[in-house]
């Protein structure tokens, strides 16, 4: 789960990181009355949606006055802003925030991240922060600087003033360099983050430190346990089908193809998701519907394929193990029914009792299309979905 902006920002003064004063805004007039609250000079109006690169699309405005800050607000509040993580659709800004400005003299990239490659977390960190950091990591990587933290020990000072010097740090800066870095590792650790992204954490010219934008990512897993951040989940940048799957304990994931899946277990679901594409078709999501699926799950899985536009079939591929394939096959018959499917449904059921389930969709009477095997499965819906 993402945090917003004015979120994270939140979450990491709580902790003693240097950010600036800043407010939420919903509408011009508030923004002009934040402008006027920061001492009504130079302030920067953003916008806050789940997307990188607001700057270069005119997410990000320099104001100079509260006028300006408003006359800013007027033509953000309501638009479409579209960055290369957005796609064409873009997202709408609903909400911008008003920060003070600062006089900088140096920009960095700061970032903490699980490393499972080495089963820990990593600090990566470069001189040159700012809207171009893909760019620099891509065309020049002898820029992007690594240390990994070791499980057993935490981080330690001696790690913070190797990667200040590393950046080029005066000596006089390290300690506050180190301290800033120290208290981002601790709120990393206990809120379960899976990503702390600073960029850019700038020096300002009377050589202070101060965290310029900040974007925090939560592990969905350990949400059950952070309760205060997930009260922070913003339903409107939310995918509806991604929201709705959420509620039924189903793992969903849209993708941009044709051919939608509901399978039980990710490894199943991968492995479906693979063969469709290796008999020339293509996936339209990801949708695991776990071990204990009830009748009612289903149901709620089949609407949620179903809200797709771009679905023109559907694959059901189950493995009976702690579900029996009896329930499944009754579930699928019931929701097809409730719901009218219309586009082409084949089934592949293994496991406990998978003859009784097989029975009930022969019986169904509704254009159910069985299979056996993953391969057979797979070549009838991407014919039938061709065929269509």
């Amino acid at each position: 789960m993402n945090l917003h902006e004015y979120q994270s920002k939140e979450l990491l003064g709580s902790y003693g990181l240097p950010v600036l004063e800043g407010y939420l805004c919903y509408t011009p007039g508030e923004v002009e009355a934040a402008a006027d609250r920061l001492g009504g000079g130079l302030c920067v109006v953003k916008a806050q949606v789940h997307a990188g690169g607001r700057g270069k699309a005119g997410g990000v405005v320099l104001a100079k006055t509260p006028s300006d800050a408003r006359a800013a607000a007027e033509r953000m509040i309501g638009m479409k802003l579209v960055t290369p993580q957005t796609g064409e659709q873009g997202k709408l800004v609903r909400k911008v925030y008003v920060e003070a400005g600062c006089q900088i003299a140096r920009e960095f990239y700061l970032s903490l991240l699980v490393d499972r490659k080495h089963k820990c977390i990593s600090i990566v960190a470069s001189q040159e922060g700012g809207m171009d950091i893909e760019t620099v990591a891509h065309e020049t990587p002898e820029k992007i600087i690594t240390i990994k933290i070791d499980p057993k020990t935490g981080f330690q000072s001696f790690q913070g003033a190797q990667l200040g010097l590393a950046l080029g740090l005066d000596v006089s800066l390290l300690k506050e360099f180190t301290r800033i870095v120290s208290n981002i590792y601790e709120v990393f650790l206990s809120y379960d983050l899976s990503l702390v992204e600073i960029n850019p954490l700038v020096l300002t010219k009377d050589n202070q430190f101060v965290l310029l934008d900040a974007k925090c990512a939560v592990d969905d897993n350990a949400l059950f346990r952070q309760d205060e951040l997930k009260a922070c989940t913003d339903y409107d940048e939310l995918d509806p089908k991604d929201l709705r799957a959420g509620k039924y304990g189903l793992s969903y994931v849209a993708l941009d193809g044709n051919i939608g899946c509901m399978v039980n277990g990710a490894g199943l679901a991968m492995g479906t998701m693979d063969i469709i594409k290796a008999y020339g078709g293509n996936p339209a999501n990801f949708l695991d519907v776990g071990g204990g699926a009830s009748k009612e799950t289903v149901t709620e899985a089949f609407k949620i394929l179903l809200s797709d536009d771009n679905v023109k079939g559907i694959l059901v591929n189950i493995f009976g193990g702690i579900m029996k394939c009896d329930v499944i096959a009754q579930g699928v018959v019931e929701a097809a029914r409730e719901l009218a499917v219309k586009v082409p449904l084949v089934v592949r059921l293994q496991g406990t009792n998978v003859e009784l389930g097989r029975e009930i969709l022969a019986n169904s009477g509704l254009q159910i299309t069985p299979a056996t095997t993953m391969d057979e499965a797979a070549q009838k819906i991407v014919d039938a979905v061709k065929g269509a």
